[in-house]
């Protein structure tokens, strides 16, 4: 008798093995990938359970349209309990890629998600949410791209911060972090989008391919530009000079020979502007001294600026610039020359030095801002005639649309600009009368600008 019911079940045993070795993985997935391309998510869903049971580890493809399917039924449901059913799906559909397809899988980009998903639909504890946020910054920051879960990430760092959990000094290591990784993917987005919208300036009709990708980088600036302006609000008066400076005043005498700090106090106190105070010189000095840097010759740089002694400020400055290795960095230091020149009524310096900082950081609008408005200084004194010095606003109003375009905070800025100079430029009457058609170049040899401008379709 026992040895009947044992060959009964080795026989059982071995027809459920045999059946999921024969199981037709291939069919059923692309049955599911055809349902899922269409947004037939009733049929996939049920081709993808089906994928789940036999056939878990055949194909990434299951869990790259689970995630899409997941969030499109989340986003279609009204139903909070559902909701939270699918959310939770969505995790371990997650989780199953990650541990099936891992040598394949970028945890800066899955396990935000996932944290993301539990904070938006409160599945488990914000330390927990934190800590998978943590390790994908950790492991995979240059994956970790998308805007919401990176101001989740520093929000709930900030929300440990007042329950005691992590210290102020941490946060505002995190805060540096994120600013110059969003800066980084800013300009990422503004190498795309330059050549294209320099393409368009020249009147030069885009492909579908590049409209749609000069769309999707204008898009993403727009984000992170949020995204930025949210994590300074969330950090808010915690990173003021009146906190800050006692802070580092506490600990001074006993780090003072220790150069990471005395780097990091200096560096903290310059960026948020707590440079008017002694406490400052006495950082600076004791950096300078301990180990001269691009840092260190900037901050000299600003103590003598705010001394009026300029000459010596740009000294300093140009030393930072030439020993930054930092490009963002560096485009910071070479765009205050630039200030410094303009100011100066040295329009022509000036200009140099903003375009070495564009180039440096491509989404520097700002610098195209001050370089339109230099042109727009300099109307009348370029041009042969009234009709070529008001053309000089156009090619003012070329470059205040650029400042707009790579730098979304500055897109209201830069529309009125825009429609300063536009106004103060040819007519279409003007133009019929110097019978000029659009497209036809005109340059600007006369003076300092030594720049073209396409006349436009009026």
């Amino acid at each position: 008798m026992k040895t009947n019911l044992f060959s009964f079940l080795s026989l059982l045993i071995s027809f459920f093995a045999f059946a999921q070795e024969d199981y037709d993985c291939q069919t059923e997935l692309s049955l599911y990938a055809e349902s899922a391309k269409v947004k037939n998510y009733e049929e996939a869903l049920e081709n993808y359970n089906n994928l789940l049971a036999h056939c878990e580890d055949f194909s990434m493809v299951t869990y790259q349209y689970g995630k899409i399917m997941f969030k499109a039924l989340i986003k279609a449901e009204a139903d909070e309990t559902k909701q939270l059913a699918l959310a939770k799906r969505f995790i371990a559909n997650e989780k199953a890629r990650l541990k099936f397809f891992k040598s394949r899988s970028d945890k800066g980009d899955i396990l935000p998600g996932i944290a993301q998903m539990m904070n938006d639909h409160n599945i488990g504890e914000e330390k927990e949410q934190f800590m998978i946020f943590d390790e994908a910054w950790t492991e995979d920051q240059e994956n970790f791209t998308n805007p919401k879960s990176i101001y989740t990430y520093f929000l709930q760092m900030v929300n440990l911060l007042d329950q005691g959990e992590v210290n102020l000094q941490e946060v505002f290591e995190k805060y540096d972090e994120i600013q110059a990784h969003l800066e980084e993917l800013e300009n990422q987005q503004a190498i795309v989008a330059k050549p294209l919208i320099e393409k368009q300036d020249k009147q030069e009709k885009l492909t579908s391919t590049q409209s749609r990708k000069l769309k999707n980088a204008e898009l993403r600036l727009k984000n992170y530009d949020v995204i930025r302006n949210s994590v300074d609000k969330v950090i808010g008066s915690r990173a003021d000079c009146e906190n800050l400076i006692p802070i580092f005043e506490k600990d001074y005498e006993e780090n003072k020979n220790n150069i990471d700090w005395i780097n990091n106090a200096a560096d903290r106190l310059f960026k948020k502007e707590c440079t008017d105070t002694d406490f400052f010189v006495q950082v600076v000095a004791q950096q300078h001294q301990l180990e001269p840097s691009a840092k260190s010759a900037l901050y000299l740089g600003q103590l003598s600026f705010d001394k009026k002694e300029v000459n010596q400020a740009m000294k300093y400055f140009k030393e930072s610039a030439e020993l930054e290795e930092n490009q963002a960095d560096k485009a910071k230091v070479l765009y205050k020359i630039a200030n410094t020149y303009k100011d100066m009524g040295s329009f022509s310096n000036a200009r140099t030095y903003y375009k070495k900082a564009l180039q440096n950081q491509p989404s520097l609008g700002i610098a195209y801002l001050k370089i339109a408005e230099m042109y727009a200084k300099s109307a009348n004194d370029c041009g042969t005639d009234t009709f070529n010095k008001q053309a000089v606003y156009w090619l003012a109003a070329e470059y205040a649309s650029k400042a707009g375009r790579v730098s979304p905070k500055l897109k209201s800025n830069a529309q009125q600009a825009v429609k300063s100079y536009s106004a103060r430029a040819p007519k279409k009457s003007d133009v019929f009368q110097k019978n000029y058609t659009g497209g036809e170049k005109i340059s600007f040899n006369s003076c300092w600008i030594n720049e073209s401008v396409l006349v436009p379709n009026l």
